[in-house]
């Protein structure tokens, strides 16, 4: 049994007017119950509930302000997942509505709660149809028009692929819609091979993402050992090309060293609250010895956060280094920074030696 994650961007769901790609989401609901005949997982995340609801609310041209993208999309969520329903119904699938935000991402207790809801789902054998909670949200683009959603679903449930539908056939060497001798790039061993690439964040009227967020979710999920594929969502038979391995878009291969679920989360999803920053020595350490952030590495503290809050870790007058959990608030790291470990506890006898445990840290 395989397990996919499908997720289709705004311009897939919804023509630039807003009015639903029926024909689009029939055809991708043709091939999900097809999976699920077969006895594999299958979850949909989709966008376009925003775009949904601009063209019920007859809305032009698109609105800016935040206030009336969350009523757009409180218009148009329930419309846009009866849609699904129905189509997944008529076809002998059953479907659940699933809405995440950010602060279910980036909130351990809420991650793992998403997780146990979603593989039981799963275990019932229904489809879950996942969308950003737009209404509530107070970023609208916070999930790159779902792409890194999409990823952080592929990881909670321990996907075996994940397929990121957008309207042009994958990654290319540069925007085709402005240099015309860009190629499509089949298959990418390692996403920092694409760095050189001139990918950008442009999107279309109804989207927010761009092809660099669909990279990006890319390299989450595949440094969480899941390949993925960024494909046209208007090419017939794509999925089936995807999860049988065939070549179509553009392939992502699984990282050979696999990150753990938590690191991942910690990586992409928990916001940071402030910076450290420590001398040579700590940032050597850090990169190639694996270990803990003591305090008497550190040398500067930029920012207000708690014990518990992530935070950013920097080399002085270099780059960051990556993030981590935190264990003293910014005013006790202040206190305490520089001193050896000796010093710390006899300022404050309750302090762990770490400021920063390695198995809480996480390498940029």
């Amino acid at each position: 049994m395989a397990r996919y994650v499908v997720k289709l961007g705004s311009s897939i769901v919804a023509e630039d007017s807003g009015a639903l790609r029926a024909a689009v989401l029939a055809r991708v609901c043709d091939q999900v119950a097809e999976r699920h005949a077969a006895g594999d997982d299958v979850v949909v995340v989709t966008s376009g509930a925003i775009a949904r609801g601009i063209q019920l609310m007859g809305l032009s041209p698109r609105p800016t302000a935040i206030e009336d993208l969350q009523a757009a999309s409180a218009v148009g969520q329930g419309k846009l997942y009866r849609v699904y329903d129905e189509l997944l119904r008529e076809r002998g699938v059953t479907s659940a509505q699933v809405l995440l935000t950010f602060f279910d991402m980036s909130a351990r207790t809420h991650y793992l709660n998403a997780r146990q809801t979603l593989r039981r789902l799963l275990d019932w054998s229904v489809v879950p149809v996942i969308n950003e909670n737009d209404t509530t949200t107070t970023d609208e683009i916070s999930f790159g028009d779902n792409d890194f959603l999409a990823a952080q679903v592929a990881v909670l449930v321990d996907a075996s692929l994940l397929l990121l539908l957008t309207s042009t056939a994958g990654v290319y060497t540069a925007d085709p819609r402005i240099d015309p001798s860009a190629s499509l790039v089949t298959d990418v061993a390692d996403p920092r091979e694409l760095e050189s690439l001139d990918i950008g964040a442009g999107t279309t009227v109804m989207g927010s993402g761009g092809m660099r967020s669909k990279v990006v979710a890319a390299e989450m999920a595949t440094a969480a050992g899941i390949p993925t594929v960024i494909g046209s969502g208007f090419e017939p038979g794509l999925l089936a090309r995807a999860w049988s391995g065939e070549p179509g878009g553009t392939r992502f291969a699984p990282q050979s060293v696999r990150q753990s679920s938590f690191k991942l989360w910690l990586k992409y999803a928990k916001p940071s609250q402030g910076t450290v920053t420590v001398d040579a020595g700590a940032a050597r350490a850090l990169r190639d010895g694996g270990t803990s952030l003591l305090p008497v590495g550190v040398v500067d503290v930029a920012g207000e956060f708690d014990a518990g809050d992530a935070v950013e870790v920097r080399e002085a007058g270099a780059g960051g280094i990556g993030k981590g959990i935190v264990n003293y608030s910014a005013p006790e790291l202040r206190s305490v920074m520089g001193m050896k470990s000796a010093q710390v506890r006899e300022r404050m006898p309750r302090a762990t030696d770490e400021a920063v445990h390695r198995d809480y840290f996480v390498l940029a």
